[in-house]
């Protein structure tokens, strides 16, 4: 006859739960919040103005940064809508002289990531994303990939690069 032990074994039940949990919340993905991708252009063009085909590729980018983050776990993207008018009053994120903690403050995140495109030509561009400290405004780190062509195809191959070989190994 096998006796069991009603408390022994709800004892390990509750046991096994709380270090479920645990090992669950101990894995969280840290909050973030990934702010819009902007264009440096200094190229020859760049004195005619902001394209239209070149401003809808900061947003895919921008999208595409957000969604990649999610659904590989890398970080919980908190939405940029609360501090998005904040934003717009500043010229560039990454070079803002320490606008971007401010601006991240209201979001409670632990990381701001910004994304930027540095077009030297046509043919010559450059993805960058950088991620900060969202209470320090210090940068952790930069990730860079160089693209050939101004195209919807070569921007997002060069930012999934990123968060494939780059972005990815941080976890």
């Amino acid at each position: 006859m096998i006796l069991i032990n009603h408390k022994m074994v709800c004892a390990w039940l509750a046991a096994l739960v709380v270090t479920t949990f645990a090992s669950v919340a101990s894995q969280a993905a840290p909050r973030a919040v990934v702010f819009d991708f902007e264009l440096i252009d200094t190229s020859l063009e760049g004195d005619y103005g902001k394209r239209d085909d070149e401003q809808k590729r900061l947003q895919l980018m921008s999208d595409y940064l957000r969604d990649a983050l999610t659904r590989k776990g890398l970080y919980e993207v908190v939405d940029v809508a609360p501090v998005r008018d904040a934003v717009k009053k500043v010229k560039s994120l990454h070079d803002c002289n320490g606008c971007v903690e401010q601006i991240a403050a209201p979001l409670n995140v632990e990381f701001a990531l910004i994304g930027y495109v540095q077009k030297v030509s046509n043919l010559i561009l450059n993805v960058n994303v950088e991620v900060r400290d969202a209470k320090t405004g210090t940068q952790l780190k930069v990730f860079s990939a160089d693209i050939r062509s101004n195209t919807d195809q070569s921007w997002l191959r060069g930012l999934s690069f990123i968060v494939d070989n780059r972005l990815s190994e941080q976890k």
